[in-house]
């Protein structure tokens, strides 16, 4: 610890702390526009200038180290001019068009604006020249509106590992996208929109499917129906100013009733119904390897859930793509269902049920749209809602969430386990398969205090836990002894640290969960911005919340589930939910 003065004010601090570090503790806000949670400082947008008693030039707070007896000074009129001065500099070359921009209101370049009390534009002047990118699916880009932060440019090389976006050009030439200025879809883009997630302003954002999600509404033709993923209960509070991780899973219902979808459902319980079928493949590869002795059984099998996940195998690690899962994702697996099972209760044809997604990645509307995705006849999904989406939807339709009664799902696929709102969690599809395979497997319950597998659980990059199988059924006999090896990663950079000691050969599992985004669903690139730690710690809570109140804990507990596969599916990996519920996947080159 050293002393060091801020204001007039003396503060012990720890001596590794930057500057911008250094004053929060304190309690004192210094704005930035560029700098990211335990990430390096870039010092790109300069506006957390300070004062520093010897210093002949003002310092970037957020990359200058403090250090004993130093004098810091962050409201002085010099400090104010030149913040101010770099925010009218930034705005005289931004094409904001706020009125109209997506991210009005909830825009970090406009809160600094005001904050600074910034009424006019004194610099008015040559642009940049903007350009419009919606070449994928899930995201687009319009570079007029890009203040350089590099925030993007962080997140998908350090945290995720794609390195799509890169800086180039110099000084006012600088531009920020794919190599060449290409469009994204040129590119190893996995679309999880963890870039849309930490932009400051409007440069990048989500597609959106809301216009053809109301017309859908109105078109009396069409019986649209709704699923929501475990995660947006934990997260769509926060757009109607509740808490982090609040749960509102009966206002969200009740909202969705009222926007005038004619059912709504719930992902879990496909999220139920991916763990029968993932956890049968499994326990299958298991025999084959150790009954069988076939060696070419490929071993660790990957949960295959995450969109962006897979996508980043095709591009990065084809020869990986054996080991994945070949269950669809919760999602695709309800599009599929509701489109064959539910229309025939309804007497109905595919073709006159839409289905609506609401999930926490962007990566989901790249998914939706695969051509492989289309078991059920046609688009197993049609539109997919991001939960920013949601919310503005909901606003816009004058609904006054805060006030609305908690409503319930409808059945026959509104019923779900705990185990499937742990998906919305990092080490929740290995925690839920655990719970049932363990249980098929012994006969018993797992040994564990509230069912919780700790060591999947929490936001370590990757974590590694063992079971060792003992006293089994007669039919899993084969497996008496087995020290079964699972491992979860979270953060597609984390993924491939993961997936390179596993080609080294440093390390063996038998079963390893793969989550795209940081913490999981929960910090999908469509939840509420902007997720840090503290935010997603506190979703996770409330997920983990969600499951122990309920009465079924285990997807195999639950009654829809069996009867799905009584009415309509038979057996897990049985013909028909080999043809509905399962896909394959194609190498891409990068």
């Amino acid at each position: 610890m050293i002393t060091v003065t801020i204001n007039n004010q003396k503060c012990e601090v720890d001596e590794s702390l930057s500057v911008l570090e250094a004053t929060r503790k304190a309690g004192i806000n210094i704005p930035t526009l560029c700098k990211m949670e335990d990430h390096p400082a870039t010092g790109a947008c300069r506006l957390c200038v300070v004062e520093v008693e010897g210093a002949r030039n003002l310092q970037a707070a957020c990359s200058t180290p403090v250090f004993e007896g130093m004098e810091i000074r962050t409201r002085t009129r010099r400090v104010r001019e030149a913040r101010k001065t770099l925010v009218e500099l930034l705005l005289s070359e931004h094409c904001g068009e706020c009125q109209t921009c997506v991210r009005n209101g909830d825009c970090e370049l406009q809160d600094v604006a005001r904050e600074m009390g910034i009424r006019e534009i004194r610099y008015p002047g040559e642009r940049c020249a903007g350009g419009i990118d919606d070449s994928t699916p899930a995201l687009t880009r319009d570079s007029g509106k890009c203040i350089k932060c590099r925030r993007c440019v962080t997140v998908c090389g350090e945290v995720q590992g794609v390195g799509a976006l890169f800086p180039q050009g110099r000084g006012f030439s600088t531009r920020i996208g794919p190599a060449f200025t290409m469009d994204l879809d040129d590119v190893p883009c996995v679309q999880c929109g963890q870039c849309a997630a930490v932009c400051p302003v409007g440069a990048i954002n989500e597609r959106s499917h809301q216009e053809e999600v109301w017309a859908a509404l109105q078109d009396p033709g069409q019986h649209v129906v709704v699923q929501t993923a475990p995660a947006i209960r934990a997260a769509l509070g926060e757009c109607f100013n509740y808490e982090p991780g609040t749960l509102v899973t009966g206002k969200m219902t009740t909202a969705l009733r009222k926007l005038g979808f004619d059912s709504v459902f719930d992902t879990n319980f496909t999220a139920d119904l991916t763990i029968m079928e993932e956890g049968t493949e499994l326990l299958t590869r298991l025999k084959r390897l150790v009954v069988e002795k076939d060696e070419a059984v490929s071993l660790p099998m990957f949960t295959s859930c995450s969109p962006g996940w897979i996508r980043f195998a095709e591009y990065f690690y084809p020869e990986f793509l054996p080991n994945i899962s070949t269950c669809k994702s919760p999602q695709q697996m309800f599009g599929s269902v509701a489109k064959t099972y539910y229309a025939g209760k309804l007497g109905k044809k595919a073709e006159e049920i839409t289905v609506v997604s609401v999930m926490p990645c962007t990566a989901k509307k790249y998914e939706a749209q695969r051509p492989e995705m289309n078991d059920s006849g046609v688009r197993d999904v049609d539109f997919v809602l991001t939960t920013r989406e949601l919310a503005e939807m909901i606003k816009s339709a004058g609904i006054d969430f805060r006030n609305l009664d908690d409503g319930e799902m409808d059945a026959p696929m509104g019923l779900s386990s705990g185990a499937a709102d742990i998906f919305a969690n990092t080490g929740g599809v290995m925690e839920a398969a655990i719970r049932t395979a363990y249980e098929l497997v012994t006969g018993r319950e797992l040994p564990l205090e509230n069912l919780h597998v700790e060591a999947v659980a929490g936001l370590e990059g990757i974590k590694e836990a063992s079971l060792k199988l003992e006293n089994c059924q007669p039919d899993w006999a084969f497996l008496e002894g087995v020290d079964l090896k699972v491992a979860a990663a979270h953060g597609l950079s984390n993924a491939r640290k993961l997936l390179e000691a596993l080609r080294s050969g440093l390390k063996e599992y038998h079963f390893v969960e793969v989550m795209t985004c940081p913490g999981g669903c929960i910090g999908g690139g469509g939840q509420p911005r902007y997720t840090d730690d503290s935010v997603r710690l506190k979703r996770m809570h409330a997920i983990f919340q969600e499951d122990e109140g309920k009465v079924l804990r285990k997807s195999h507990n639950n009654p829809q589930i069996a009867q799905i596969y009584s009415e309509f599916l038979g057996a897990p990996l049985g013909d028909r939910s080999h043809h509905l519920l399962h896909t394959h996947y194609t190498a891409h080159n990068p």
